[in-house]
Parts: C-alpha cells; sequence; structure tokens
C-alpha cells in the first residue's frame, strides 16, 4: 500500500491525468462477504437499532474536547450512528470505545467533518483547484488532506461539492468547480479517488460524499437555499453529469440538497433519489441529508409535522437524517402504525452498515492517538504541495505594459514596491470558508512573503492597509495614496471576505468590491503608477472598471496557507501563470446567470455591434442587452501566461462519422489533432481546450461544449501535437425523446486557448 500511494504521488505530481482516469473506482460495496456479515448483524438488530444507523448528529460544542454527555449516553446504548464535528484522536476513540464495548451489537461509529479543501493543510478553495485544470493535482490534495483527517478519527467527508454553478451572486459557487458539466465530472472524479484512494478499509481512506444531489446550484437569483425549476434535459445534460461521474468512480455517500427541484425537496425526491440514484446508476453507497434538511420539508410545504417529514424522505430513498431529528423521533411509531414498511427502514440500515464494514471499522474502530497534545504538526511537503497547487490556480486575467515592457513578471528595476489593500496581511481570509482544522497562524501572506522576497533584493516594501473589506470609511485613503506616489509599482490586494461574503448563505445581489474598495482603486489609479490588482474572492466579481484602467489583474482566489509565496513567486516570475477560468466573469451582475454554453436564439446578435446601444430595428430585435454586450469581461476557460502561445490549423482524421457505428458496441471515433506552439521567450504551462457544436439534431443544443482538454509544458519555441479523440461520449445527448444517443448532425469543433478562440473544423454525422 505505501507503494501504492508513492505512485500516485509522483504520477499526480507529473500531471499524468490520463492514467488516473483509467483507474477503477475506489469502493467495493459489492463485495459478498461484507453483503454477509451485514446481513447476519442486520437479522439481530430491533427496529430501533436498525433506525439509530439512521440518525447522524453534529456535535455543536466548540473545538475538539470532549462531546456532549447526552452524546455519550446515546452511543452506549446504540442509538446513533453518526456524528460530525467531533475531532482528534482522543475524543473519537473515547465516543468509539463506548459504541463498540458498551452497545449491544457493538457497532462502530463513523465520524465526520466538513474537509473541503484540506483538513490541517489548507489549499485553495475548490473554484481555484478547478482552475488549475489538473485533476491529477486535485486528486493528490485530496488525498493528503484524507491523510492528515484519518490521523484525527474523521473517515467521512462531505465533499466534493460537485454542483454546477453559473451564478455568481450564490456564495456556494466556491465549493465547486464552476459552470462546466465535463470539467466538473473530471474534478469529481480526482476528489473521489484522492479522498478514497484504493480501497476504503485503508485506514487512511476518508470516505467522499458528492453533495448535492441534485440542481442546488441553480438556484434561483443565485439565493442560497431557493428553489430550482428546470427542464429534465437540462437536468440530465449539465446538473447530473459530475454526480453519475463520482458514482462511476466509486463515492461511497451522496447527499441531497437543500433546494425543492420542480416542486419536490430534494430530500424526499424519489424520481433522483431513487428512481435515477439507484434503479438507473445502481448506487449502492448511502444517502445523507444536508444538514436538517429532514425538518425543512415542513416549511418547503410538502409536510405539515415531522411525522410526514420523516415517512416522506426515507420512502423517497434518504437513508441517513443528518441533525434534523425526524428519524430518530418518529421512525419506530411509523413502522410501528404500518405508514412505513420496515423494509425500508431495513434498506437504509443495511447502506449504512455496508459502508461501515467497507472502511474496515468493524475490524479496526480505532485511532492511533499521538504522544503529544494539540494539533497535529503541518508537514513540510504538504506545505510545498499547496504552494504548488497555489501558483498553479492563478488566473493571469490581464498583463498590460508599463516603460516598454510587460508589468509582469516584476522588472528587476522595480527598486519600490506598494503594497495596498486589506486582504494584504489577512492570514484568516487567505484560508478561505470551510477551512476545517486549518489555522491562521500557519499562513504566509502577501505581506510577510514579499517583505522577505523584496529585503534579499535590497529592495524596499511600502505598505499601506488603505481600508477594511466592508469599511466606507476613507481614513486609510492618504496613506494608500501616499505610498504609491513613492513606489515604481503598486500591488492592490483586494477582494471578499472569506467567511461572510464566500460559501453557504453569503449570496450577493452586488458583485463589486465590497465596502470602498472600488473607491480606494480608484484613489490610487489616479497617481498614474503602474498597478497590479490581486483580487481574492470565491467567485467572479465585476472588474469591468479595473480591466481598463489598471495594468495587471490577477485573480488569486482564496490560495490556502501558502498564499504569500505563491503569489510572490508568480509576481516575481518564478513560476509563469497557468490556471484558467471555470466560471465566465462578468461585466455587470445583470449579466447573471452567465456561462459559455448557452442554447442559440432565433435572434442571436451575431455580427451586430453590442458595445453600442441599437441605431435601429434591425440592431435592436435581436437577443441582446442595450446598454452592454452580451459577452463576458473574460471568458470560461480564459487565462494568460508569461509567454505566448499559437495554434496551427486542427486537422481531422475523417469528414464524417456513423451515428449507427457511435451508438453500437464497436465504435469508431474521429480523431482530432492541432499543434500548440509556444511562440515566447520562457517556459510555460497551457491548457489546450476542446469544443464541440452540434446543429440539425432533434433539440437545440449549446453553441459550444467543451468536450476535452489537455495541459502541455513547452519550452520557449518548443511545439506538440495534441489529439483528442471524439466518440460516442463526446457527441451524444438527451434527445426529443429523452434517450441519451448520437444523432446524425453538423458538427463543428474547436481546439484552442478558451472557449472563445480557436481553429475550427467541420464534419458531419451520418446514420
Amino acid at each position: 500500500m505505501r507503494s501504492l500511494r508513492l505512485l500516485l504521488q509522483v504520477v499526480a505530481l507529473a500531471g499524468l491525468s490520463l492514467f488516473l482516469e483509467a483507474q477503477a473506482p475506489t469502493t467495493h460495496l459489492d463485495d459478498p462477504v461484507i453483503e454477509q456479515r451485514v446481513s447476519k448483524l442486520l437479522s439481530q438488530m430491533t427496529l430501533e437499532e436498525k433506525i439509530a444507523q439512521t440518525v447522524h448528529y453534529a456535535d455543536s460544542s466548540t473545538g475538539p474536547g470532549s462531546p456532549h454527555t447526552d452524546y455519550r449516553e446515546q452511543t452506549a446504548q446504540g442509538h446513533v450512528g453518526s456524528f460530525e464535528n467531533i475531532t482528534g484522536a482522543t475524543a473519537t476513540n473515547a465516543l468509539q470505545k463506548l459504541a463498540v464495548e458498551k452497545s449491544r451489537l457493538h457497532i462502530p461509529l463513523i465520524f465526520a467533518l466538513d474537509v473541503i479543501h484540506g483538513y490541517r493543510t489548507i489549499f485553495p478553495v475548490p473554484l481555484a483547484m478547478a482552475s488549475t485544470w489538473d485533476p491529477a493535482l486535485v486528486e493528490q490534495a485530496s488525498h493528503i488532506a484524507a491523510q492528515e483527517a484519518t490521523s484525527e478519527g474523521i473517515r467521512w467527508t462531505f465533499s466534493p461539492m460537485v454542483d454546477i454553478a453559473r451564478d455568481a451572486r450564490w456564495g456556494r459557487m466556491v465549493e465547486g468547480a464552476g459552470e462546466d458539466p465535463y470539467l466538473g465530472s473530471a474534478m469529481a472524479v480526482a476528489y473521489v479517488r484522492g479522498y478514497q484512494g484504493a480501497r476504503l478499509d485503508d485506514p487512511q481512506s476518508m470516505l467522499a460524499c458528492a453533495k448535492h444531489f441534485v440542481g442546488y446550484g441553480a438556484s434561483e437569483a443565485g439565493r442560497d437555499y431557493n428553489s430550482v425549476d428546470m427542464s429534465e434535459r437540462a437536468l440530465r445534460q449539465v446538473y447530473l453529469p459530475p454526480f453519475k461521474a463520482a458514482v462511476e468512480a466509486g463515492t461511497g455517500s451522496v447527499m441531497s440538497a437543500f433546494n425543492a427541484l420542480n416542486g419536490v425537496p430534494s430530500t424526499a425526491n424519489p424520481f433522483t433519489l431513487t428512481h435515477i440514484l439507484r434503479e438507473e446508476w445502481k448506487f449502492e453507497g448511502l444517502v445523507i441529508s444536508d444538514y436538517g434538511s429532514v425538518a425543512e420539508t415542513i416549511p418547503h410545504g410538502i409536510a405539515l409535522d415531522g411525522r410526514v417529514a420523516a415517512r416522506k424522505s426515507i420512502l423517497a430513498g434518504l437513508d441517513v437524517d443528518l441533525e434534523g431529528n425526524m428519524y430518530s423521533r418518529y421512525l419506530a411509531e411509523l413502522v410501528r402504525s404500518g405508514d412505513v414498511p420496515e423494509a425500508a427502514v431495513d434498506q437504509a440500515a443495511r447502506r449504512v452498515l455496508r459502508i461501515k464494514f467497507a472502511l474496515g471499522l468493524f475490524d479496526h474502530p480505532y485511532t492511533p492517538e499521538p504522544a503529544g497534545t494539540g494539533k497535529p504538526e503541518l508537514d513540510p511537503a504538504h506545505i510545498e504541495f499547496a504552494r504548488t497547487a497555489a501558483e498553479r490556480s492563478f488566473v493571469l486575467l490581464k498583463n498590460g505594459e508599463a516603460g516598454g515592457h510587460a508589468v509582469l513578471p516584476l522588472a528587476r528595476d522595480v527598486h519600490t514596491v506598494a503594497l495596498i489593500g486589506p486582504l494584504a496581511d489577512s492570514a484568516a481570509d487567505m484560508l478561505g470558508p470551510w477551512r476545517a482544522r486549518g489555522d491562521a497562524a500557519d499562513v504566509v501572506t502577501l505581506r510577510a512573503a514579499l517583505n522577505s522576497r523584496m529585503q534579499q533584493a535590497g529592495g524596499q516594501l511600502l505598505y499601506a492597509k488603505g481600508t477594511e473589506i466592508l469599511s466606507t470609511e476613507d481614513n486609510g485613503f492618504a496613506e494608500a495614496v501616499d505610498a504609491a506616489k513613492k513606489s515604481d509599482v503598486v500591488l492592490m490586494a483586494l477582494g471578499e471576505d472569506s467567511l461572510w461574503m464566500s460559501a453557504e448563505a453569503a449570496s450577493r445581489a452586488h458583485l463589486g468590491l465590497p465596502g470602498n474598495q472600488q473607491q480606494l482603486l480608484e484613489a490610487v489609479a489616479a497617481t498614474g503608477k503602474p498597478i497590479v490588482l490581486i483580487v481574492f474572492s470565491g467567485r467572479p466579481l465585476e472588474l469591468n472598471w479595473a480591466a481598463g484602467h489598471v495594468s495587471a489583474i490577477l485573480q488569486a482566489w482564496f490560495p490556502g496557507v501558502q498564499a504569500g509565496p505563491a503569489l510572490v513567486r508568480t509576481l516575481y516570475g518564478d513560476v509563469s501563470p497557468s490556471g484558467k477560468l471555470t466560471v465566465s466573469m462578468p461585466r455587470y451582475v445583470g449579466q447573471e446567470p452567465l456561462y459559455y454554453d448557452e442554447l442559440n436564439t432565433g435572434r442571436p446578435a451575431d455580427g451586430i455591434d453590442l458595445t453600442r446601444p441599437p441605431r435601429n430595428d434591425k440592431e435592436k430585435y435581436h437577443s441582446r442587452y442595450v446598454d452592454e454586450p452580451n459577452a463576458p469581461l473574460f471568458p470560461f476557460g480564459y487565462g494568460l501566461s508569461y509567454t505566448k502561445f499559437t495554434y496551427f490549423p486542427l486537422e481531422l482524421s475523417a469528414s464524417q462519422v456513423s451515428a449507427g457505428a457511435l451508438s453500437g458496441r464497436s465504435q469508431q471515433p474521429l480523431h482530432v489533432s492541432a499543434t500548440v506552439r509556444n511562440a515566447g521567450s520562457r517556459a510555460g504551462e497551457e491548457v489546450v481546450e476542446l469544443y464541440i457544436r452540434l446543429r440539425g439534431t432533434s433539440v437545440a443544443l449549446p453553441v459550444k461544449q467543451l468536450e476535452g482538454f489537455r495541459k502541455l509544458t513547452l519550452g520557449p519555441g518548443e511545439s506538440k501535437r495534441v489529439e483528442f479523440t471524439v466518440g460516442r461520449d463526446e457527441l451524444s445527448f438527451w434527445n426529443i425523446d429523452m434517450q441519451n444517443t448520437v444523432e446524425p448532425a453538423h458538427a463543428t469543433v474547436w481546439i484552442g486557448p478558451s472557449s472563445a478562440e480557436g481553429q475550427s473544423a467541420e464534419f458531419i454525422i451520418t446514420k
């Protein structure tokens, strides 16, 4: 097993995602030996003991200390199946000992935690990790998180969030991979394999949980917990694929969503939880509710009381009630009254027990306890990997010239730097939301790292906070402007509060820089000095003014514990930016929801000048805004480098393919290739993206869809041929009869650096 982990580390660091994509699922829930053990145990259980396995409590006490007394009593009596927010081997072992040694049937507990982007070593937030376009890197980061979390008794994480998010107003966009189902699916697989490893019974394996099933990212108006109404085709074409990919990769659990989908709360939705997940996808793991969402079916309006809430949820296929306390209160009564068949409870308990056996908890329930006390120390290798992940997640949005050369990387003649902004030295904000057991004391801020670098080089750093993130006071403006005037270049660290403005319950109606940061930016820009704007956020922000008035823009997201060193190495050119957007960046919030793979209309605005208001009927009566362009400020897939890549015309292996052959067993795929050249003077990484459009089909399809990507490293002047295989998976869709198939069509294929650029060619899909 140790050699396997070493191999995975080497593979991940090399970026060989194709190797990882070929690996088998990580769970073994179809093991007949496990099923025999589950059946034997289930036959000995009382109704109350079965129900206990469906009960999950979230400890609300602060810190990793002893859990509540009533939790200990319930555990000893065998009345609870799993816990959340109890961490540390000493605390988890204390409860586990009660479950294993005091309860009648000695059934172990599972301990869970929201390990979202690291446990002790905090990596960039998931939206940033997705911006690397590197599933192997994401897998390795998740593997490290699992190593650290399992050493403290955590065997279950409520990650990955694989919701497709297309509205930047929604705060939980930070927790996912962005707007595209293809990329989202690749990231979902990477997280599952990283957390779960080769086998669940490995002591360093942590059960993954794909969430939130399903459609949560499409909440109306970008408002958290809001309702979702969409066609089944949109559900299957856009929002379900990352979940299906996670299931096929072997995720052991799935979490239902808070939202109602087409009028049915996801927690009690038999169409999604049973028909799709169980019957179509053959999922054998467990389904857990989101926090309190069984009880929330009451305000949703489909249940008048807790009894009905519990009944509808268990019958829909929900196995575990997370802190709703509806199953523990009402399931026994519902079974005895005949309103819920005991077989439904048996099935839920069976799924939980199956996971516990697969995790090896019955054979090895305890976690080795450390000799010391307090938080575990950070591993230097993990810290270094966190820095690498951050460097690859940054997206260079603009890099203009000053003094005859590009502003970035910083030139050797830059001796005095002004560092301005409320996020330049905010260690806690660098951790982002959902920071598990990360500690702000571990963070190296931009100010600290930059000061160290400039001292070594004999330069001078002038620091001015300027304002607070949400302040309306301008007391610090004068100091900031003065620092800018004395500098050769200005670095401005602006953006969001990582806890209050990102993640759950953090929806925003305005997407500009919060507080008076925009006014600070404008005041500093008035000095005429070159400005590099570094944006820290968990979503795309409105950067329209900045794009027209500052020299360079670097989207840094929330980069984690190594924020400062990663940024300094990037700013000075030790590494070249290689991240690319996985979300479309709006010009203004009025464009939201905004995404690249939209459906065309009968009146597209092709060929119309959208940079000015319409001047006549010919320009007006199109699908357009009269006051802004339709296009995003920066498109999906976009990101600059310190070098320049050129693309040569692509080639097709054939001018037509057969839909019948592609739909059959003997596929005859098409090969699409193009040459990419580094035309610059320094090495760099480029994400090469493949897009496809189909026309003449039974239903309207997007103007362009991502169907492949490769990450290349090219030296100066170096060229590489990139080839993609286009087969059934790339050309199939849900047709007018709601069948996933390939139809005859006219196809356009692009290979390029973003969704808005690229070399194209056409081919025909025949019958």
